[in-house]
């Protein structure tokens, strides 16, 4: 089992089928994004996505809550910044290779894995924590879970890729809802809108769990399945079928898709090969 920790703020787990266990590691500020925070989830993102044996994902946070959103310390900057002080730093330009700026790679960075993230959820999602929370593919949370838009309170809008997971997970009447009011919306209302998958008394552990189960599957038919549900959004009806067609053309006939049917047949569990990078 490997363990590493990330500029002090998040660390990581490793186990031998490749699950790896991420946690936001700053539980006496109720993991709230400050600078090293933006950092680590970027720096740790781009190290899993290099990993060929990685199988799946599993983001928590320690202590209380999942994540508070940014650090308060950061409203105050604005604050002075805005009455005339320091300029505040630029935050519409994308970062050099990339389609998102530093605050939304933070995020799009576990969206744009190859592998399922699954984010286990308790105490608060608020503000970038709940956009952190829907940069993953599946979230399992605590019945004490509480998520918020909130960056209307500080006159903002959510700038973390949020706007565009709110839209395809919820609609966009309650997105606009949602962010133009930034109420509390507690956990069995979360499961009813789409903004949360199921309620678990301990959602780290199914989130283990679940991530398990996958890691026994092909990990090339779990890359193209997440490939084709992440793009879906964006492609015409005729443009989706023609993924499709592609991403079950490639996996045909492969050895990965051999040995699923094999060790079917043979009551046995597959060994699989680990993917290519980018494959």
């Amino acid at each position: 089992m490997a363990d590493q920790m990330i500029q002090d703020r998040i660390s990581i787990s490793t186990d031998e089928h490749g699950v790896a266990d991420v946690r936001l590691a700053r539980a006496d500020k109720r993991n709230a994004l400050d600078p090293a925070m933006f950092d680590a989830l970027i720096e740790s993102s781009d190290m899993l996505a290099k990993d060929t044996s990685l199988r799946a994902v599993v983001l928590s946070g320690e202590g209380k809550g999942f994540c508070a959103g940014l650090d308060f310390s950061s409203f105050q900057a604005m604050s002075d910044s805005a009455e005339g002080g320091t300029p505040r730093e630029a935050s519409e330009t994308a970062s050099e290779g990339r389609i998102t700026h530093r605050g939304q790679q933070a995020v799009y960075g576990w969206t744009e894995l190859p592998v399922p993230v699954i984010a286990a959820l308790r105490g608060h999602a608020l503000g970038g924590g709940i956009q952190l929370a829907l940069g993953a593919d599946i979230r399992i949370a605590a019945p004490d879970t509480k998520m918020s838009v909130l960056e209307i309170r500080w006159g903002l809008v959510p700038d973390m890729t949020g706007t565009q997971a709110l839209i395809n997970l919820v609609g966009l009447d309650v997105a606009k809802e949602l962010t133009f009011s930034g109420r509390m919306v507690e956990a069995d209302e979360a499961l009813h809108l789409g903004l949360v998958t199921q309620i678990a008394d301990d959602p780290h552990a199914v989130a283990l769990e679940m991530a398990a189960d996958i890691a026994k599957k092909s990990p090339h038919a779990i890359r193209s399945a997440k490939r084709i549900f992440n793009e879906a959004s964006k492609l015409t009806v005729a443009e989706g079928f023609a993924m499709e067609r592609k991403e079950i053309s490639r996996l045909i006939g492969s050895p990965n898709q051999a040995e699923s049917v094999k060790a079917f047949f043979d009551k046995r569990e597959p060994d699989f090969a680990d993917p290519e990078l980018n494959d």
